[in-house]
């Protein structure tokens, strides 16, 4: 029976047992060979490696555009693009947060949560005003990003974000969406600034967006307020995530806790974000009398996905702006396994 296909079987009640009894098998065979593992490993002999399981990610189509962690062209660009005075803290981010005409009751629970999690962050109504004339009025304000929120059937689908004064502009479709208020166990925002977690974006595109959305949040992180905000690349989405890490044990063990793990978690790239937002990671640390600290993270809330559609030069322009990067979806998603973050 193992080596027949369940799925060829017509009756019911035999496909039922056959697969029963391959399920067995296999889960008897991977448990033997977890204890001939233990056995060889008390002996001292070598341990068979283990398979690494075939992915969509460790099998991804070879990319010329990947750019190498200590690559001095891309460092020398992006020290001179139109992000670097937000990483480089000579602007402070303030964000204007807007949404289509006559928007639903439902999108404003979203926008509540996105202005607790993005710092200096307002809200003004649309009114008749047009993408264009939004620009010119952030622009006078001294705004430095516009945020457009658009819904279909009373839920976000899609996110047009502009830098100010000078673009670039991108839209990202928006799916997944779910407010803190249906999110279980949640935490309750404070008021310090967050850390910031950019992962996974390794082609030169993924870098530029990358950055794109970096530049929403200052970087000057209040370490003691323990909030960070992950942008998790994987295959093209972008995971983002709102969490507090909490250290539960001895207070001076927290405290050395929160040491370690403060270091190297803002940047680009930075740290191992939570990319599903729905499991809770607890880790654990000893500090100096042997005692454990447990570290978990706690969601705060929203938690969405986005996908970018395209990356235009300058401020919103539909008739004359240029383009600098545009998702083909039949020309350019020709493999499961090519990704262009």
């Amino acid at each position: 029976m193992v080596g027949v296909n369940p799925a060829n079987i017509k009756n019911k009640i035999k496909r039922s047992e056959v697969y029963q009894k391959q399920k067995e098998a296999k889960a008897k065979d991977k448990k033997d060979r977890r204890k001939r593992d233990v056995e060889a490993a008390a002996l001292g002999d070598e341990v068979p490696v283990k398979k690494v399981q075939r992915t969509l990610d460790n099998t991804r189509e070879a990319d010329e555009t990947v750019v190498a962690p200590d690559d001095e062209e891309v460092e020398a660009d992006e020290a001179g693009d139109e992000f670097a005075r937000f990483f480089n803290n000579e602007t402070t981010p303030k964000i204007m947060i807007t949404t289509r005409p006559r928007p639903s009751a439902e999108l404003f629970m979203f926008i509540r949560d996105l202005m607790q999690m993005l710092p200096n962050a307002f809200f003004y109504p649309r009114k008749s005003a047009t993408v264009k004339q939004l620009c010119q009025w952030c622009n006078n304000k001294k705004f430095t990003h516009l945020f457009v929120l658009s819904e279909k059937s009373k839920v976000c689908n899609g996110l047009l974000v502009a830098v100010l004064p000078a673009g670039p502009t991108a839209f990202f479709k928006v799916s997944n969406v779910k407010t803190s208020e249906d999110i279980h166990n949640r935490g309750t925002v404070s008021p310090h600034q967050p850390e910031l977690i950019l992962n996974n974006f390794n082609t030169r595109l993924g870098h530029r967006v990358g950055r794109f959305l970096g530049s929403v949040f200052p970087h000057e992180p209040d370490f003691n307020g323990r909030q960070v905000v992950t942008f998790h690349n994987q295959r093209d989405f972008i995971f983002v995530r709102h969490h507090r890490y909490v250290f539960e044990g001895n207070e001076l063990e927290a405290a050395a806790a929160a040491e370690v793990l403060d270091e190297g978690d803002e940047g680009q790239n930075g740290g191992a974000g939570e990319g599903g937002g729905h499991k809770k990671k607890v880790a654990t640390l000893k500090g100096k009398d042997g005692s454990a600290t447990r570290t978990r993270l706690q969601e705060l809330g929203p938690r969405f996905t986005l996908k970018m559609r395209w990356l235009q030069e300058g401020t919103f322009d539909t008739e004359c702006g240029e383009y600098e990067w545009i998702h083909k979806r039949k020309e350019m998603d020709t493999s499961r396994r090519k990704f262009h973050l």
